[in-house]
C-alpha cells in the first residue's frame, strides 16, 4: 500500500530532524566537556598563580556538578555552568538569520546552548536557596562546531559573526576569562532602605534560616543587559 502523501512528509521531517538535533547535540556535548577541562586548567593554574599572595580561606576550586553542570568558586562568587539538553531555533528577527552563513543553509541557526550563571559563593555555602544569580552568558553551538556567545563582556565572537569559527579552547577560554572578569567586578549592591524597611516577626525570630532573607547582587536595581 503507497504511503500518503502527508504520511510521508512527517516520516522524512523526523529523520531530517532527528538527525540534525542528534549532531547539534553531540556538538555541544563535546564543546561542554571541553569547557570543562578548561575550567580544570584554569583554576589549576590561577591557584598556583595565587599561592602564598592571599588568605587561603579565598577559595578558588573546579567542581564538576555531573553530565551538564559545572562551577568555578573565585573568592566569593560562583560562576555555575549548565548545557541545556534541548535543541533550540531563533526567532526570525534574531541577527543571526541576517548572516550569509545562515541565509545559505537554514539549518545551520538550530543551536545547543551553555548558560553561564553567577551567584554569590555564600548563597551555597549557607543554603539560602531564594537568594538571586544572574545568567551573564550563553554560548551557543551549531551542528557545524561554530559557535556565538551571547552576554556580560562577551564580544568574542558575537551573534553578527556567527559562522566564522568553530569553538575550541583558545575559544572557550577567552569566554571564561571574560565571565570571570565580569563576575569579579559585578560587586554586591547595599539593597534601597525602601526595599528592607518591613520584616515580619515570623522572619526575625527565624532570621537564621538564611533562606528567609534574600540575597543578590543587583537585589532592588535592575540588571540591564544593554551590551548583550
Amino acid at each position: 500500500m503507497e504511503t500518503p502523501p502527508l504520511r510521508t512528509k512527517i516520516l522524512e521531517t523526523i529523520i531530517r530532524k532527528s538527525t540534525l538535533k542528534q549532531k547539534v547535540f553531540d556538538n555541544t556535548f563535546a564543546a561542554f566537556n571541553l569547557l570543562k577541562e578548561t575550567l580544570l586548567e584554569m583554576a589549576s593554574e590561577m591557584d598556583d598563580a595565587l599561592d602564598g599572595r592571599l588568605d587561603r580561606r579565598v577559595r578558588l576550586e573546579y567542581r564538576d556538578r555531573g553530565k551538564f553542570e559545572a562551577q568555578l568558586q573565585v573568592a566569593n562568587d560562583m560562576l555555575i555552568f549548565q548545557m541545556h539538553t534541548d535543541v533550540f531555533e531563533f526567532a526570525p528577527d534574531h541577527p543571526i538569520h541576517r548572516t550569509e552563513y545562515v541565509r545559505e543553509d537554514a539549518q545551520r541557526s538550530y543551536c545547543g546552548v551553555v548558560n553561564i550563571y553567577n551567584f554569590l559563593s555564600d548563597s551555597f555555602k549557607f543554603n539560602r536557596n531564594a537568594d538571586e544569580g544572574y545568567l551573564i552568558g550563553r554560548i551557543f553551538i551549531n551542528r557545524e562546531r561554530r559557535y556565538f556567545v551571547e552576554g556580560k563582556q562577551q564580544d568574542s565572537l558575537r551573534a553578527a559573526d556567527f559562522g566564522r569559527a568553530e569553538i575550541d579552547r583558545e575559544a572557550l577560554t577567552a569566554i571564561l576569562e571574560s565571565a570571570i572578569d565580569f563576575s569579579l567586578n559585578f560587586d554586591l549592591l547595599m539593597p534601597p532602605y525602601e526595599e528592607n524597611k518591613r520584616v515580619t516577626l515570623d522572619q526575625f525570630n527565624t532570621r537564621m534560616d538564611n533562606s528567609k532573607f534574600v540575597t543578590g547582587k543587583r537585589l532592588g536595581y535592575d540588571f540591564d543587559i544593554d551590551d548583550i
